[in-house]
């Protein structure tokens, strides 16, 4: 059990929970108000709804052996252009307008994802570089499409995305529910998944085995792409504004981050959406629970770092081995050997 890769994220998570649940006694507590609930975890599950969907997509990125910078900028971007294209509206409430602006903010984040996955799959630039170009670029997109300033609308089918209730629960949780589900489906009941991991593995061998390998990279950058689009779209209609400068920041930090706690290798290959989504629950629970504590504001990023180190060091088991003062012996090569038996 201990040696299961999800052991030690979900110890970490309950760690986390029963800590608030011990400073805060009410924490688990969820109340029926108006017909929806409201307490603590809710809000961990409605405001991480953003994180968990980039990270989604950063895990699939991860495991062809790539890396996407400019989730962050994809999801100002598309925010931007939501926002913009209500507040042109004489009807901001009227469906078809709705339609319009969400329907090309999307269209807009999966080209931004393609236009990755080509520079990357089509053009030979490393993952890192190709997407630091739009990670740069796109915060100035969004700045130019907002003009600098706060784009404010008035819709209030629009704010339901972020804001609305669904059942009792809010609306955003069943977007990631949705998301998490499809990924799962295409990833694990079809060989999509298998092709994503020999792609991350060996990208020349499962090129010559016959997998498209440039497709496969295309296809998931541009499904990484749409997941920080529906990102964005949550996040500008929760608040019924647009930022360009601030919306989104460092969201592709955090998503690395919630892919790695997850257990999934930067190396490429075998991944794990599961482990991802108690990663990003896991990132979500510390920062409600860095504001709950009272951490001044100018240390909550040193205070999230040590506690991610931890975390990381907690899961690798070499650091474990050298707390339990064990060492793994050491491998020789056969030349070596030659030369010390020789």
């Amino acid at each position: 059990m201990i040696k299961h890769r999800l052991f030690w994220p979900l110890c970490v998570l309950s760690s986390l929970l029963l800590f608030n649940l011990i400073y805060s006694p009410d924490f688990f507590s969820i109340k029926m108000k108006n017909g929806h609930l409201y307490g603590s975890l809710i809000d961990i599950l409605n405001f991480g709804s953003p994180l968990i969907l980039v990270a989604i997509g950063m895990t699939l990125v991860i495991a062809t052996s790539g890396i996407d910078l400019s989730v962050g900028s994809i999801v100002a971007i598309t925010g931007a252009m939501a926002c913009l294209s209500i507040s042109k509206s004489t009807d901001q409430n009227g469906w078809v307008i709705l339609l319009i602006a969400v329907g090309a903010s999307l269209v807009l984040s999966a080209l931004l994802g393609l236009w990755n996955g080509f520079l990357v799959a089509r053009i030979g630039i490393q993952p890192i570089i190709a997407t630091l170009i739009l990670m740069v670029a796109g915060r100035g997109i969004a700045q130019l499409i907002t003009n600098g300033q706060i784009i404010t609308i008035l819709s209030p089918k629009y704010q339901y995305i972020g804001s609305g209730s669904l059942l009792t629960l809010p609306v955003s949780i069943f977007i990631v529910a949705i998301m998490f589900a499809i990924a799962s489906l295409l990833t694990r009941k079809t060989a999509l998944g298998l092709f994503i991991e020999s792609v991350g593995c060996k990208p020349t061998a499962s090129r010559l085995a016959g997998v498209r390998s440039k497709t496969i990279i295309l296809m998931v950058y541009m499904f990484c792409g749409l997941c920080a689009g529906i990102a964005g779209l949550i996040l500008s209609s929760n608040v019924s504004s647009a930022d360009g400068n601030n919306a989104g920041l460092w969201y592709e930090l955090d998503a690395i981050l919630a892919v790695v706690i997850g257990g999934t290798s930067l190396n490429g290959g075998r991944f794990n959406l599961t482990g991802t989504l108690i990663g990003a629950l896991i990132i979500q629970t510390l920062t409600t629970t860095i504001y709950m504590v009272g951490v001044p504001p100018e240390i909550t990023l040193v205070v999230k770092a040590v506690v991610v180190l931890a975390v990381c060091l907690i899961q690798s088991e070499n650091f474990r081995d050298m707390l339990r003062g064990r060492r793994k012996p050491r491998s020789y090569s056969s030349k070596h050997e030659v030369k010390q038996h020789g």
